[in-house]
């Protein structure tokens, strides 16, 4: 994509997010959106999603397909073809479900609306600059209520890395524990002679059905790839292992996700946006907090 302009590139992903959020039912998760459009869309390359820069000014890595792909979803949402049923969600409205994506003009049909709109956000924006001090993250400054929930996933991703081996294996376990999965004493304890795998457990169904399920931990820098995928699997044999789970601080390529749904025995991949989304749900080593934002009435000219 390297051809396209900035707005070029937010315009396509605009036809990519009203086609994946068709596909996923008219409704979903922001993170499910964009993981959708990841792992099965036809108009954004793979590799332009994990292309990352280096910032001018913190010298931070960032990916600037997040940066466009939120361009996108706020130029859809101000020109009425998408709403926020509540926070982190994205529905789309009567006119997103109507579109036609062969004759789809972002240009005409949406920006014509919503740059104008932008502009005045912006000013009310800067109105709150002046009486309230910017949340402040890695020398760049944040007011948007999306990017401060982004705070402390960021953090926990960063401690993650951060951890050795040995304590991301004992923080899966005990992870999976709090899901409800009852953990066996011996497998994945031990550094050898574990098959291969970080953890070991049984889920039982409300029909006392009880599901052998293997568990994998990799605090890895770069994606897991396929191989990967079926070595695990190979080691879910040893123990007859019905069910698998593999989860990584980093994340998984589409031929990673391919492998995992291949045979009778699908794994499931967790990356590092789903190990937050665990946390905060079974609030695992952390702490909720409630805050409150002013609405515009308290910055708007009389």
């Amino acid at each position: 994509m390297d051809e396209y302009t900035n707005n070029e590139r937010e315009n396509l992903i605009m036809k990519a997010v009203i086609k994946s959020l068709t596909d996923l039912g008219g409704i979903e998760k922001r993170k499910e959106v964009k993981r959708n459009i990841y792992d099965n869309s036809t108009l954004i390359p793979e590799d332009y999603i994990d292309y990352t820069r280096k910032s001018k000014q913190t010298g931070n890595e960032y990916k600037p397909f997040d940066y466009q792909f939120n361009f996108a979803i706020k130029h859809l949402l101000l020109a009425d073809f998408v709403r926020y049923p509540k926070r982190g969600e994205v529905e789309l409205t009567e006119k997103g479900r109507k579109v036609n994506l062969e004759t789809f003009d972002p240009l005409t049909e949406v920006r014509v609306i919503s740059e104008s709109a932008m502009e005045e956000e912006s000013k009310k924006r800067i109105a709150k600059k002046k009486i309230k001090e910017p949340i402040q993250i890695e020398g760049e400054e944040v007011d948007d209520s999306e990017d401060v929930e982004e705070i402390w996933r960021d953090q926990l991703k960063e401690a993650l890395k951060n951890m050795t081996p040995h304590k991301f294996e004992i923080f899966a376990r005990g992870l999976m524990n709090r899901m409800g999965i009852e953990l066996d004493k011996s497998i994945g304890i031990q550094a050898t002679a574990d098959g291969g795998l970080d953890g070991f457990g049984y889920i039982t169904a409300d029909d006392f059905r009880t599901t052998r399920v293997a568990l994998q931990a990799k605090r890895w820098e770069g994606k897991v790839s396929s191989p990967e995928i079926d070595k695990f699997r190979g080691a879910m044999d040893k123990y007859n292992a019905e069910y698998g789970i593999f989860i990584t601080t980093s994340d998984y390529p589409r031929s990673a996700i391919e492998a995992s749904r291949i045979g009778t025995r699908v794994i499931t991949l967790i990356n590092g946006d789903d190990i937050c989304d665990l946390v905060a749900k079974y609030e695992f080593y952390v702490s909720p907090v409630t805050t409150y934002e002013l609405n515009d009435f308290y910055f708007e000219e009389e």
